[in-house]
């Protein structure tokens, strides 16, 4: 076992028994990838998509692909979807996000369409109105509206996908210091994003109006480089903070906790929340993770 290896595991050790040390816990690694990115799960099917770099984040090298997992974890196709292969471009992809029977895949400056269950690549999201700078995390209410995260424009972008309309400006703030993972709430629909730049854990009301949930102080620099964001069922907030190496939770009651530590490169983070696991992939550890979060405990 390599030296990250054992870091990783000793991580999220730490994980399962920070968050219910009474209840038993699950988990599974998967190896193989290259610089995995994002991590989703299909809640409809029960299967799991991993988005590869493979490479830089910037790099037009059309080599990227997506992962397929089975409901079980295990790999149905390393690369069910690659760059370069059945007229598929796909660079570095990173975010995702699922609606209706669509793969939606951010891509540098594009978002990429793909069919759930085959694969094959319906075009792209019209983006040629905006000056896109660099994309990352994206977010579906399950309604249609997609949220896309442009982390070098300080923008988010949302687009309604089955009304047929044109992508808009939800919200172009210098608050949101590069704004990377995006979830939004399943009990509220409030966005919710993460700042890669300064730190910063950001709610964003429907009017797009922008609060400051938490950030770093001249005297604490309690966030990094902040990667993933989502939610469980029971309301808590899972975050990732790529530079420091950690998960953090956030309770309903605005309690933070860091659950896992010395993870190395933990990136777009999200929550299966009805198996009730959080999905981690490992940017330069070529490695993605699923960890069981036990149960909520009863107030």
């Amino acid at each position: 076992m390599t030296s990250s290896s054992r870091i990783t595991r000793a991580g999220f050790l730490l994980l399962l028994l920070a968050i219910l040390p009474n209840t038993a816990a699950w988990a599974l690694q998967v190896t193989g990838l290259k610089n995995p990115a994002g991590f989703i799960v299909d809640p409809t099917t029960g299967n799991y998509f991993i988005s590869n770099e493979n490479g830089g984040p910037s790099e037009r090298d059309n080599n990227g692909f997506i992962t397929k997992l089975d409901e079980n974890g295990k790999i149905v196709k390393l690369k069910f979807i690659e760059g370069g292969t059945a007229g598929v471009t796909l660079h570095a992809p990173k975010g995702m996000a699922i609606l209706d029977k669509t793969l939606f895949v951010s891509d540098i400056n594009k978002v990429r369409r793909f069919d759930l269950a085959t694969g094959r690549s319906l075009g792209e999201v019209d983006l040629s109105a905006f000056n896109v700078d660099f994309l990352t995390g994206l977010a579906a209410d399950g309604a249609g509206l997609l949220y896309i995260a442009d982390t070098g424009a300080d923008t988010i972008l949302k687009v309604d996908t089955r009304g047929g309309s044109k992508p808009t400006v939800f919200v172009k703030d210098t608050a949101l210091a590069g704004p990377h993972g995006l979830a939004v709430n399943p009990a509220t629909g409030t966005l919710v994003a993460v700042s890669w730049n300064e730190g910063r854990i950001l709610e964003i009301a429907r009017d797009g109006s922008v609060k400051v949930l938490f950030a770093n102080s001249f005297f604490n620099a309690r966030f990094g480089n902040l990667a993933g964001v989502d939610f469980d069922a029971f309301g808590n907030i899972y975050v990732s903070d790529f530079s420091q190496g950690k998960v953090i939770r956030i309770d309903p009651d605005f309690r933070i906790q860091t659950i896992a530590e010395f993870l190395i490169t933990p990136a777009g983070l999200s929550i299966d929340r009805k198996n009730h696991l959080i999905l981690i992939p490992y940017l330069s550890g070529n490695a993605a993770e699923m960890n069981g979060l036990g149960r909520e405990r009863k107030r």
